[in-house]
Order: C-alpha cells, then sequence, then structure tokens
C-alpha cells in the first residue's frame, strides 16, 4: 500500500465517527499488557454492554479453568482505535492487549493495513454456526479474523395503534416495498396527523440499511469504489429523496432529536436496528402500541430483501499476543460457540449476538408485552439469517462522509447520476 493511503487509512481508524463511539470511562490502556499464564487483557468499549459480555463469558470460562482470570479494560471506541493504530503503525506491540473489540467495519482495514497483526482464526470455531452475514463481514481474502459477536438486524418499529387509525393491520406491513411503504405513510400522515418516520440530511444510516438489503455496498470485493452504475445506490438515493420531499418525514438534526421523535410519539415508524429496543421502550407509556415488521425492499432491484444489517462488531486475537492460544480457546468456548452465553447475555443486558444455536433458546423466544407480546429478539434473530452478506471493504467511513455531500443536492431537485459522480470523485480523491 502507497504510504498516502496507508496514512489516510490510520486517519480514518483513529477519528472513526463519534456516533457509535458508545459509552466509555477515562481510558486505562496505559496500564494494559499482554498477559502470560492463565490470564488475559481485553480492550473494548461500552462496560454496560461490551464489558459485560466479557464478564459473563470469563465466569462460563472459568468454570473449567477457576484459575482463569480476565481484565477488561475500559476505553473510548475513538481512544480504543487510536491507541491500537498508534502501536500497530510503530511496530510496537508492547503494551497491546491479547484481545480486542473490533467494529465490523474496521476489520478489513485492519488486516489490510497491519499484514500479520492479528491471529487467523479460521477453523478455531463453527462458523456456520454464525449469521453468514456476520462470517461474509470477518472473512478477509479467505480467512476469518473474528470472532462474530452481536448483530444489528434491521427493522421496522411501528405504532400498531396508529396504524390502525389509518386502517392498516400488521399484515399489511410485512414484505412490502418502499412504493408501498411511501403510500401508507401518505394515509397515516392524513388519518392521524404523525409523520412516517424521521429524515435527518446529515445522516449515513438509512442508505446503508437500504444498500446493504439489495447486496450492495459502495466499494468493490477489491475496494474500488462503487458508485457510478451502481444500481441498488441509485434507487436507493431515488428512495431517500421521495422519503424527504413526500411530507411524511419529520426532519431532525442529531441522536436526540432521533430518539425524541418516537419516544414522543411523533412518528410512525422508525427504521433502525435491533439495538434500538432498549431505547424505544423507554417510553414507558406506550406499552402495547408498537410492533416489529421486516423493512421494506426495494422493488426493482434483483435479489433485494426485507432484510439488512445496520451496526455490529466483533472479537479479535493480536498474533503477538503470548497467550494467544489461550485467547483464541477462551473465545471459541464462550461468544464463539456457547449458547448459555447468549442467553444470559440477552437476559442481563439485552444484547442479541448471531450465534444461530441460541436463536432457540427461551431468552430469546420470550413474549414482550411491550410490543403487544411479539417475540420481537427471536424475530429480529430470524431475520438477521436473510441479511446479504457483502463485502464491507476498507473505505466504508469515506464513502459515507462522501455520500453525504450530496444529500441537499439531491433532495433539492439534483441529478442522481451527477451526484454519484461527484461522490466517486470525492471518495477517490480520499483514499488515492
Amino acid at each position: 500500500m502507497k504510504i498516502k493511503k496507508l496514512l489516510s487509512t490510520i486517519m480514518a481508524l483513529t477519528v472513526t465517527t463519534t456516533i457509535l463511539a458508545g459509552c466509555g470511562n477515562k481510558s486505562e490502556g496505559d496500564k494494559a499488557t499482554s498477559s502470560e499464564g492463565n490470564k488475559l487483557v481485553a480492550w473494548c468499549w461500552d462496560q454496560s454492554f461490551n464489558g459485560a459480555a466479557l464478564k459473563i463469558a470469563e465466569e462460563l470460562y472459568k468454570k473449567d479453568n477457576p484459575d482463569f482470570t480476565l481484565e477488561i479494560v475500559d476505553m473510548s471506541k475513538i481512544d480504543l482505535e487510536q491507541k491500537l493504530n498508534t502501536n500497530l503503525v510503530s511496530g510496537v506491540t508492547t503494551g497491546l492487549p491479547d484481545i480486542i473489540l473490533a467494529n465490523d467495519i474496521n476489520i478489513a482495514k485492519y488486516i489490510n493495513s497491519y499484514d500479520g497483526a492479528f491471529a487467523d482464526l479460521s477453523g478455531k470455531i463453527n462458523y456456520d454456526d454464525f449469521s453468514k452475514y456476520k462470517v461474509d463481514g470477518v472473512t478477509i481474502n479467505g480467512k476469518q479474523y473474528a470472532i462474530p459477536f452481536d448483530i444489528g438486524s434491521a427493522g421496522m418499529f411501528y405504532r400498531s395503534d396508529y396504524l390502525e387509525a389509518a386502517g392498516f393491520k400488521p399484515e399489511d406491513l410485512e414484505n412490502i416495498t418502499w412504493e408501498r411503504y411511501i403510500e401508507i405513510g401518505k394515509v397515516v400522515k392524513e388519518k392521524t396527523g404523525k409523520d412516517m418516520l424521521t429524515v435527518n440530511p446529515n445522516e449515513d444510516t438509512l442508505i446503508p440499511i437500504i444498500l446493504n438489503s439489495a447486496g450492495s455496498w459502495f466499494t468493490t470485493e477489491d475496494n474500488k469504489p462503487n458508485f457510478v452504475g451502481n444500481k441498488a445506490l441509485t434507487e436507493a438515493l431515488k428512495v431517500f429523496k421521495e422519503l424527504s420531499t413526500s411530507g411524511i418525514a419529520k426532519p431532525v438534526t442529531g441522536w436526540s432529536e432521533f430518539v425524541g421523535s418516537f419516544n414522543n410519539g411523533d412518528v410512525a415508524t422508525v427504521i433502525s436496528a435491533v439495538w434500538q429496543i432498549p431505547t424505544i421502550m423507554d417510553a414507558k407509556d406506550q406499552s402495547g402500541k408498537w410492533g416489529v415488521a421486516p423493512i421494506p425492499r426495494l422493488s426493482n432491484v434483483d435479489g433485494a430483501k426485507n432484510a439488512s444489517n445496520e451496526g455490529g462488531s466483533s472479537w479479535m486475537v493480536l498474533d503477538s499476543s503470548k497467550s494467544k492460544d489461550l485467547a483464541i480457546d477462551f473465545l471459541a468456548k464462550t461468544i464463539g460457540g456457547n449458547s448459555d452465553f447468549y442467553s444470559e447475555f440477552l437476559t442481563n443486558n439485552g444484547g442479541v449476538g448471531s450465534y444461530t444455536k441460541a436463536f432457540t433458546s427461551e431468552a430469546y423466544s420470550k413474549e414482550i408485552e411491550f410490543f403487544g407480546g411479539q417475540k420481537v429478539y427471536q424475530i429480529f434473530s430470524e431475520w438477521s439469517k436473510e441479511v446479504p452478506g457483502i463485502t464491507i471493504g476498507m473505505y466504508t467511513q469515506e464513502a459515507k462522509d462522501a455520500l453525504k455531500t450530496e444529500f441537499s443536492n439531491i433532495v433539492n431537485g439534483g441529478d442522481i447520476n451527477k451526484s454519484l459522480e461527484a461522490m466517486q470523485s470525492l471518495f477517490e480523491q480520499q483514499v488515492q
């Protein structure tokens, strides 16, 4: 890789979007080093979610390995990525942990930027037991470099009372197209005065959801731009334009306004991932008034499905770890292959994993009163099996940055094909 491109990659990794940074206390990374013996060190962000998952895994592993200990180092997502990249680009592995949590969109960057830095986990777990699209995301050049973890299986959350008031039943939302979704939205607006959804001119989540549902992405398998001539992206932008201009969308800016839109009852649907469930349930007075249905699909793109993904992460092992074999064994017997782990993680922390053998457990099949008695976790888990597998590649964040620069032009009637050309040109400037 050319020096300029490598530096671009490093910078992109170290300043990866803060929107998904999650929780995290002050960095403690300076005191953590790769361990030996029966102790491992793991870096992650968000102690109430990812850290809690590691604690569950530690307790399960200690049943057969009582002398085992795990030091969990809490950082913000950005701090973790910056510290990791600083070490790896300098070739200094002293001070690195045994295990790290990686956002899925960064895995290919890590592997391609830092040759030999991460352990090849191929054959260490049964990858057939995970949602296929998650396995595709951790597979680079035919090898697996991470243990799939949580999913971002996407769905359409809807206010059943609003839809009923507009004359629609739950089955009217099943496996629909985006055209039908917009038609329903116009009726809902007319009958109830409620917007169908939110639209953020600065957001970069809805387009990727639509794109993934069609089995397409912003880049090709060899990391080349895939804007111009990409039918799925063209159609996704047409949908975005129609949603933005049809009078059924509530404009929002930022996370707080987005959450407020549904917690305050302003919108009839939310297109988002399974991890949105706890936030929706924060509005206790709305219990029993929500339901879930599959996301809409593109009607004129071959292979497009009513299933997609938004977000997710996986666990990686540093190849320099002096306890690499122990780290792999620990992950393989817990996060990489233990239904009890995923049942406890869901019950205690609301975390939905990509381990398909856990999908039939009691925790996943529980009826949720807030959603009218639907088995929402099982439903989202089953949808995850249908998500088209795609190659995320190295430059997703750069592609999203280029994408957002043209939203205003598109919404205001600009030529979508010209916008795609502009996006591709900007993208090429960023990664050359």
